[in-house]
């Protein structure tokens, strides 16, 4: 992909965020400087998301919009590698906290930081804000933050925050114990086996911990949603509601896309990065948080002891999903 073609889905991207930035100007008036349009955009391990955010960014940036856009990516508000080695050693029976990835691995303050700077930045007495930034490929694969990041100052036209767990939401423990009862037809036995893999406990520190990452989705005015092609929904009778879960085909492509992602990061840098069972461990502990906070997206808040009401995402009506298949090609665009 080179010059000024960009994939399909960017153009569904580029004009879903600006409608919603048209809207906004439109109820504005002009002599009052706008916030920056804020937008999540989630999506699953290797999916693209973060090629589609990089495109988006040059398009939106180049003529004839001409936007100031700012791209966060979750995974650079890691903590630092001493951190996650100390929540490690914190939590050595539980395999979710092994290393990056499930909400608990990033710095909650650090993030909240950085998005109430970004949303001030307009603002007559903003500053500059610096963008963190994670290397991967540092500590054979276990990745530790470095001090490359960007500096960006305003004014600001479109905060993009992007990530594989944005717009996941805790839950109760009553609901987790409950789906945990349940039969998981979304992963294949050969591939990935939950229960042998973590405990209802693990899953429980998960929970708690997500809870602190409510206030970073609140601060989104949009979402866009990078869904595959093979979800399905499923019957939770707990919560007389259904709700879209992964199929297990689903799953294994994540573990294909991954892999590819690791081997191309690996080609570029010298070598450096996870072996190829590291990669399948890696991915491991992601599923649990597909499968018991994914629906957040479009559920938001529901049976957690952080509302005293069930509570839809700040997103809904302003929502882009789009559907690709295990090539990553555009099936289906479809609002929410």
């Amino acid at each position: 992909m080179s010059g000024d073609i960009h994939p399909a889905a960017v153009q569904h991207m580029a004009q879903h965020v600006l409608d919603q930035l048209q809207e906004r100007r439109s109820r504005c008036p002009a002599s009052v400087p706008l916030t920056p349009l804020f937008v999540g955009v989630q999506g699953p391990q290797g999916s693209g998301k973060t090629f589609l955010t990089s495109r988006l960014h040059a398009q939106l940036s180049s003529q004839p919009h001409a936007l100031s856009v700012v791209v966060l990516s979750i995974d650079d508000l890691y903590l630092p590698h001493s951190g996650l080695r100390s929540l490690a050693e914190s939590h050595r029976n539980n395999i979710l906290f092994q290393g990056r990835g499930q909400p608990g691995t990033h710095d909650v303050p650090l993030g909240t930081s950085v998005l109430q700077k970004l949303k001030g930045i307009n603002g007559a007495d903003a500053q500059t804000v610096d963008i963190p930034s994670f290397d991967k490929s540092l500590f054979n694969g276990e990745g530790d933050r470095v001090s490359r990041g960007e500096t960006v100052k305003g004014p600001v036209d479109v905060v993009i925050l992007e990530g594989w767990c944005v717009g996941f939401f805790p839950t109760s423990k009553e609901v987790i114990e409950e789906r945990w009862k349940e039969p998981v037809p979304t992963l294949e036995p050969d591939t990935f086996d939950m229960k042998s893999f973590v405990s209802v406990d693990d899953v429980l520190a998960v929970n708690e911990q997500l809870k602190q990452y409510v206030e970073w989705w609140s601060a989104l005015d949009a979402f866009i949603q990078v869904d595959t092609s093979l979800s399905m929904h499923r019957w939770h009778a707990s919560h007389s509601l259904k709700i879209k879960g992964p199929s297990s085909a689903q799953l294994s492509v994540i573990y294909k896309w991954r892999l590819q992602q690791e081997h191309n990061m690996k080609a570029n840098n010298g070598g450096k990065g996870m072996t190829d069972a590291q990669v399948k461990i890696f991915v491991d502990r992601y599923i649990p948080g597909y499968v018991f906070f994914g629906d957040g997206v479009m559920k938001g808040l529901s049976g957690s002891e952080v509302a005293e009401t069930e509570r839809l995402p700040p997103w809904i009506g302003m929502g882009l999903s789009i559907t690709i298949g295990g090539d990553r090609d555009v099936l289906q665009i479809s609002k929410f």
